[in-house]
């Protein structure tokens, strides 16, 4: 089977053609394509299938080969795959698990738009929300040097988000206009140089109390930026824009 290798700053994913539904779907198997050392590698799995109501359809698992819930920079980067694959010009919708999701790509920047945000949560200090999938955001001071792997880890397997999981970000200002992010990702159950829900969520949080409409995210793999309109806690008309490159593609079988 051919597939396709993407990355959307450093959050990598196997990508797969699967509008005549012949890719298997089992667990054991897209566990094994994501993995490193035995497989192609990467920190997910996406099939690009037919959609009834919008250009294409996004099914996405993560690399312990569950099905999971919305990726950020895995939408992104299936955007710059259907684009490749003349699905459409310059602008699209397409269906994803937390539904319809529009697009635009513009010389392999994606600007993908998320869904919107009407509750932010307290736990503390920190904050709860979904913006697709479930995030922990905690402010931290020198995050470079934090040890993100140990405490993401201990968070996400507490008592309250053991069960359902939950995806940890670590946050630091850097400017009235600009964070730097590093998370420890459920399903992954490790620290991804990037995580797209992740960078909205965490500059949904930052902006809540500056009121402004867009912040600039720095990560390990790179620079996103969020765009978004605030109505006291609610979000809405949320983007998520930044690169998303082919980086190889090939054949494997099993």
């Amino acid at each position: 089977m051919e597939f396709y290798k993407y990355q959307g700053t450093g959050n990598d994913f196997v990508m797969i053609d699967n509008r005549d539904l012949q890719f298997p779907k089992g667990k054991d198997l897209i566990a094994k394509l994501c993995d490193r050392r035995f497989g192609i590698g990467g920190d997910g799995l996406i099939l690009l299938e037919n959609s009834d109501h919008t250009d294409f359809k996004m099914v996405y698992y993560n690399s312990d080969g569950n099905e999971s819930t919305m990726c950020g920079n895995g939408g992104r980067c299936l955007v710059a795959f259907a684009h490749f694959l003349d699905v459409f010009e310059d602008r699209t919708k397409f269906e994803a698990i937390d539904g319809i999701h529009e697009a635009e790509i513009n010389g392999g920047i994606v600007k993908l738009k998320m869904i919107d945000v009407d509750l932010i949560r307290k736990d503390g200090d920190n904050s709860i929300l979904d913006t697709g999938s479930p995030h922990f955001v905690q402010f931290v001071d020198d995050l470079q040097n934090y040890k993100v792997y140990r405490n993401g880890n201990e968070i996400r397997n507490s008592a309250t988000y053991r069960q359902e999981g939950i995806n940890v970000n670590f946050v630091e200002a850097v400017s009235d206009s600009e964070i730097f992010v590093r998370t420890y990702e459920r399903g992954v159950e490790d620290e991804t140089f990037s995580c797209g829900t992740g960078a909205t969520a965490s500059a949904l949080v930052f902006m809540k109390d500056r009121h402004k409409n867009s912040v600039d995210v720095k990560v390990l793999g790179g620079n996103l930026k969020v765009y978004a309109n605030q109505d006291g806690d609610s979000f809405s008309n949320v983007w998520l824009e930044g690169p998303a490159k082919q980086v190889f593609k090939g054949k494997i079988s099993w």
